[in-house]
């Protein structure tokens, strides 16, 4: 951890909400003039796309069925709490791009002057100098091993989960509609990643300092027959703060600019599914500029 080069993780599965708090931090640096060194948690993974295809399938030949992109085995665990301690004693670290797509292939091709595709990884470069703080979005900022302790170089960790049912239908419906996976493909995964959710993901929020999770308020008991994904209206946010104090909440101050919200625990404010950018920024805005005045 470091006061004069902080670094800000976001934890969560892909769909899970972060974009909305990526946005909302997005906004907060703006308006706070703040240059952010912006680290994706995919760059980390181990193999490529192709390498990966590979790897699950000579894992799952050699018995174990239960091989993913949640565990250590598939990810630079090392590499991140490595880049973490970097960036927070000299403010630089090192960066790669995982390329989702051929537009990102296109953008860094023509940087790099290299012929990568889609699947693939940029080399790592030395990047960071001159910005104020490091950001993180992916699944494992806030992870901890026995060998590898990310979550120990982060001064701020935000979690942002659903309930796992509803994480199941926004997954089952992204596989389907964006990918074109069968259900039965998609399930395969869900069920194979499941002992690593377990042991590496789910513990990762109860090392956050906030959580935001998701619950829908419609019936999602059976996520794989669900037609549609609950919409945000649909939802409420049940937000945790592991150490209020410490940030000086004010919970009356929410409670009262967070129209339909209330307290369910003295350390918890629930609040509209709508209004989940909202909260996010002006629960998030305070805890950032009272970071940077700690730089000095």
């Amino acid at each position: 951890m470091s006061a004069k080069h902080p670094v800000v993780a976001i934890t969560g599965s892909s769909g899970a909400g972060t974009t909305t708090v990526k946005r909302a931090f997005e906004h907060i640096f703006t308006r706070e003039k703040l240059s952010a060194l912006v680290v994706e948690g995919d760059s980390y993974h181990r193999y490529d796309r192709a390498a990966m295809k590979e790897k699950v399938a000579s894992e799952e030949a050699a018995g174990n069925k239960s091989f993913s992109h949640f565990g250590p085995e598939a990810n630079h665990f090392d590499l991140l709490e490595k880049n973490f301690a970097a960036y927070g004693k000299d403010g630089e670290c090192d960066r790669r791009y995982y390329l989702h797509s051929d537009e990102e292939a296109a953008e860094h091709n023509g940087r790099l002057g290299s012929e990568l595709t889609p699947g693939q990884f940029t080399p790592w470069e030395k990047v960071g100098a001159g910005t104020d703080l490091l950001f993180y979005e992916g699944l494992h900022g806030l992870v901890k091993t026995d060998d590898d302790d990310a979550a120990g170089q982060v001064d701020l960790g935000v979690g942002v989960v659903p309930i796992v049912n509803l994480e199941w239908i926004q997954k089952i419906h992204r596989d389907n509609a964006e990918r074109g996976y069968s259900e039965e493909v998609i399930v395969d995964t869900i069920m194979r990643r499941m002992p690593d959710y377990i042991k590496y993901i789910t513990p990762q929020f109860s090392q956050t300092d906030i959580n935001f999770q998701r619950v829908s308020t419609v019936d999602t008991s059976n996520p794989f027959i669900a037609r549609d994904i609950p919409l945000p209206d649909e939802s409420f946010i049940v937000i945790r703060f592991k150490h209020p104090q410490k940030y000086n909440i004010d919970f009356q101050y929410l409670l009262g600019m967070l129209n339909g919200s209330f307290m369910s625990r003295r350390n918890t404010i629930v609040v509209p599914g709508g209004k989940m950018g909202f909260a996010m920024e002006i629960i998030l805005a305070p805890i950032i500029h009272d970071l940077m005045n700690k730089r000095g």
